[in-house]
């Protein structure tokens, strides 16, 4: 087991990794405030999980289950209704705790939850898919989508603790884990170059599961997201560099229908469109971005933007985007393998021919 704290003042929080974790209460119980404890989880993972973790809580808590539909196109506020009826109808009060047991949809959508039921009540993260275990369950942003907009209503609120155990990526299904692995490769984009070229020398080792290049991955990933929180909590500076492809990759997501694209295969297409806009203004090399392409191909990621997608439908849904400020689209950039920049002033003409490129 290992352990890293996300550095947050009084909301600070640990991130706990390690193998069988959910075989055991014990790390969970220093977090549970309350007697009254609700696991939110899915119909994919609830037969999986949910019964050992109910058996390990049920004789210390008041314990409920709400397992919710799988997949992207359920994160919405007519599912969070059913998270208010499941609270309200047990009498859950604000001292009680929701365990999010599931990939990022299930802990964005429990994070708002929490984060609104009577203005805030204890959240803990059991992220079980590698997205959610190196990205989305760390770092406190809720929310659901809206069919204009993806995560545009949503909240920043921090977990009690995160618990990663890294036997659930046995089960999870080939896709999922190369959609996960679009998020390890950003960080070694955005700011640890060394790591990049780890990813590059390990593909076999992660593809085949490998304990020690899982660890090795996850442990990375989230010390650097730890970092990048604890000095910029609410995306005001250095996190925004996060957003790595995501500009482009929400509005594939939105543009082809939630869960038609998953959002690392989004993603990796955002980050191909990111890194060759960058070569067009004269920043990474040439070699670099086919560096990047064939690192998405290697790990069985998409490159290419959807035939179906227009470049016109890229700047409508770029438009309503959380990353426009002040009418201006502000991107995530590349200088170079490991060095990342925010810009606001790329011509459109610019971006069209970085699109216009990554059609095949």
């Amino acid at each position: 087991m290992k352990s890293l704290n996300i550095d947050l003042g009084e909301r600070s929080y640990p991130v706990i990794i390690g193998e069988n974790l959910m075989g055991s209460a014990d790390f969970l119980l220093p977090y549970i405030s309350g007697q009254s404890v609700l696991v939110v989880t899915n119909e994919t993972v609830a037969p999986l999980y949910l019964p050992a973790l109910r058996e390990k809580l049920d004789p210390l808590f008041s314990c409920e289950s709400l397992v919710l539909p799988d997949g992207e196109v359920y994160k919405t506020l007519d599912t969070i209704k059913l998270f208010y009826d499941k609270l309200l109808q047990h009498r859950f009060s604000r001292s009680s705790t929701i365990i999010a047991l599931g990939g990022g949809v299930v802990g964005d959508m429990a994070g708002f939850a929490a984060a609104t039921y009577q203005r805030g009540v204890n959240f803990i993260q059991i992220p079980t898919t590698l997205l959610s275990q190196v990205d989305s369950s760390v770092g406190g942003k809720t929310g659901v989508n809206h069919p204009l907009g993806k995560n545009m209503i949503g909240a920043f609120y921090q977990p009690k603790c995160v618990l990663i155990d890294t036997l659930t990526l046995t089960t999870l299904p080939k896709r999922e884990f190369s959609a996960g692995m679009a998020e390890v490769i950003k960080y070694g984009l955005i700011s640890e170059p060394d790591f990049f070229s780890w990813i590059e020398q390990s593909v076999d080792a992660l593809l085949h599961l490998d304990s020690a290049a899982l660890d090795y991955a996850i442990m990375h990933s989230c010390d650097t997201k730890a970092r990048i929180v604890s000095l910029d909590e609410r995306e005001s500076g250095v996190r925004a560099l996060l957003n790595l492809g995501h500009t482009f990759g929400h509005a594939i997501e939105t543009s082809q229908g939630y869960g038609v694209i998953l959002h690392g295969e989004a993603v990796a297409i955002g980050t191909v469109i990111a890194a060759r806009l960058s070569n067009l203004l004269g920043w990474l090399t040439a070699n670099d971005v086919e560096r990047i392409v064939n690192l998405f191909r290697c790990l069985e990621l998409p490159v290419s933007i959807p035939a179906s997608m227009s470049i016109d439908a890229f700047f409508q849904h770029m438009a309503v985007d959380k990353k426009v400020l002040n009418g201006k689209l502000r991107l995530v950039l590349l200088k170079k393998i490991g060095e990342a920049c925010i810009v606001s002033d790329v011509s459109q003409d610019a971006i069209s021919t970085a699109l216009e490129a990554s059609y095949s």
